[in-house]
């Protein structure tokens, strides 16, 4: 007879934000349980749609003394259900990330952290004396390596010729309104900007396909666009992000959509449009296999992105995206 395995407790960071039903249905469709959830803002209505008994808290130094309060218990006296989280997912505002994790670690919990994980390359060196202090991993989301399509490109690429660079155009644009520049999002000391903010995932999966950085140049850094080119082992890629409508294609915005993702390599369209938001139960699932991605495996794109935020940028030279001769600088 199969031993059914019980399920597996997670508190959530996070859980008024954008991200965070990805997570609880994650854990949902895992078989496991949402014990509490923490958020300064406290219209979090979604998490009746996946655990409706979950404790809920406002203030942070309320949450790590529950946290602290059921680890020390470990099992609840009444029914000998065992209530320590395992787990702490993190969804919380980039900048606040390092120390979201630290206090998952501190409550002899595993970490599993939204993307990025730190904005600076030295947190993840930080984060590694604290996980080997206290036993725990820190896991980050990493989904664009679970897509069909994208391994697909990366069988592809390595099982091609070993010395050939392809060069790709990457372009993304996905609009927000006024609200994004008043919030954390648009203050580049909390977000990281944008390169960070909606780039960063794309930079760890081209990393992961074409390999280790060789040059990392920066066109175009403004308040809602960025551009530059990444030069890997085996691609060049001119790359353009943008939060402004206007920069979306005519015949896209005709048909009411406000975003807008391409990759092409050599003239083929790479399509992973499809299933793009459907992959957290993956990471999930992966995670809880022990295959889950960590802080070395998260190192090469917080490192392309720290130093795109800090490069000065070099204009109209040498090889560009083309949308950057499309728009006013």
């Amino acid at each position: 007879m199969t031993v059914k395995n019980a399920p597996v407790n997670f508190a959530l960071i996070g859980a008024a934000g954008y991200i965070a039903p990805r997570h609880m249905k994650a854990i949902k469709e895992t078989g496991n349980n949402l014990v509490c959830a923490l958020d300064p803002y406290d219209g979090v209505g979604i998490i009746d749609s996946y655990f409706p008994s979950a404790d809920f808290f406002i203030e942070p130094e309320r949450f790590d003394r529950h946290l602290d309060k059921i680890r020390r218990l470990s099992q609840d006296k009444k029914t000998g259900e065992n209530r320590k989280v395992e787990y702490v997912s993190i969804c919380s505002p980039n900048y606040m990330h390092d120390s979201h994790i630290r206090l998952a670690l501190r409550n002899d919990a595993h970490a599993i952290c939204e993307k990025p994980i730190v904005l600076n390359p030295w947190n993840l060196d930080a984060l590694k004396v604290i996980e080997k202090e206290t036993g725990k991993k820190v896991y980050t989301i990493l989904q664009l390596r679970l897509h069909p399509a994208i391994i697909a490109l990366r069988d592809q690429i390595m099982q091609g010729p070993k010395d050939k660079v392809y060069d790709l155009d990457l372009t993304y644009m996905t609009s927000r309104g006024n609200w994004y520049y008043r919030s954390w999002k648009g203050d580049p000391s909390k977000s990281g900007g944008i390169a960070t903010n909606i780039g960063v995932h794309f930079f760890d999966m081209l990393s992961w396909v074409f390999g280790s950085v060789k040059g990392n140049q920066v066109h175009l850094r403004s308040e809602n666009k960025t551009a530059g080119l990444l030069q890997l082992k085996q691609a060049n890629i001119r790359w353009f992000l943008s939060l402004d409508y206007n920069d979306i294609p005519e015949s896209v915005r005709q048909t009411g959509k406000r975003t807008y993702r391409s990759l092409n390599m050599g003239g083929q369209e790479i399509e992973f449009s499809d299933g793009f938001t459907d992959l957290h139960t993956g990471m999930y699932r992966e995670i809880l296999a022990g295959r889950g991605f960590g802080l070395d495996e998260a190192r090469t794109s917080i490192s392309i992105v720290y130093n795109i935020r800090n490069a000065d940028t070099v204009g109209l030279k040498g090889d560009y995206h083309p949308m950057l001769k499309m728009i006013d600088l």
